[in-house]
């Protein structure tokens, strides 16, 4: 294991891979960026996927798969036919059961050897503060501004990466901010909140909408990539910058985010 561990295991001793763990992500480790200290990274980190959804998840069920050690699910909506469509951990024998739980359920039976936490409901900022203190990324998987904008917040006053998405018709996006950098970026990244008030709050959900079912899958899956080359240390970054998924054309188009000097998310924070 690398000096730099998850924040949650500062003072904790981290865990080696077992030769069963090494068997089932053989084909991690034989990547050279990855190899076996990539593969440990992962092992000793703990993801918070907020929003258990579409996005949420195909997020979760690859971070999962991966060998993320630790995964807190948080949700307070319950499974619906209408998910079905699109949300894969769910399934017709848990409609009208917590979404986190639901989740929890399925990837438990994906991965039993990892820690799976649900929360089953709407969770304050105070809440969140204290979560993002022991964990080592926040994965917005919500459908609301207000909810984006209270993750974004928590973010920047917890220094805790945050990668965000969003899908919707045939659109999706997603974005990575490191607040200050976050040991990632030699510049300071712009937050959510620099992005979220060029704009307001879509009028339409998926539900007045619709949602193209494989575009959630598209995000989640990307959203997940990232989370999982943070953690385990390897990759390259568009930090900072929005890349927006055309699904009727399968085109991707990436544009930069300015940091907002009078954002009153983070201007305070950027030095």
């Amino acid at each position: 294991m690398s000096s730099d561990l998850p924040k949650h295991l500062m003072h904790e001793q981290p865990k080696e891979l077992t030769r069963e763990q090494a068997k089932r992500y053989s084909r991690h480790i034989l990547l050279p960026e990855m190899d076996w200290e990539g593969q440990e990274r992962l092992l000793n980190s703990h993801a918070l996927v907020l929003g258990l959804g579409g996005l949420g998840c195909a997020v979760a069920q690859y971070l999962a798969a991966s060998g993320v050690g630790t995964l807190t699910l948080v949700d307070h909506d319950n499974v619906e036919l209408s998910n079905l469509q699109r949300q894969v951990l769910h399934n017709e024998e848990r409609l009208a059961q917590n979404k986190a739980v639901s989740a929890k359920i399925a990837l438990a039976q994906l991965n039993s050897d990892i820690q799976i936490q649900a929360i089953p409901r709407k969770l304050n900022k105070a809440e969140l503060l204290e979560l993002a203190n022991h964990v080592d990324v926040l994965v917005d998987c919500t459908d609301n501004l207000q909810s984006r904008n209270l993750l974004n917040a928590v973010s920047v006053e917890t220094q805790t990466a945050l990668i965000t998405g969003a899908a919707i018709r045939f659109e999706g996006q997603v974005c990575c901010f490191f607040p200050n950098g976050n040991g990632r970026s030699p510049e300071p990244s712009p937050c959510y909140a620099c992005l979220s008030s060029l704009f307001g709050e879509q009028e339409l959900s998926c539900m007045e909408a619709g949602v193209l079912a494989p575009l959630v899958g598209i995000i989640g899956s990307m959203q997940a990539l990232h989370v999982v080359k943070y953690l385990s240390q390897i990759g390259h970054f568009a930090v900072g910058k929005l890349c927006l998924f055309d699904a009727m054309t399968a085109q991707w188009q990436e544009m930069k985010i300015r940091i907002n000097p009078q954002c009153p998310t983070c201007s305070s924070k950027v030095e």
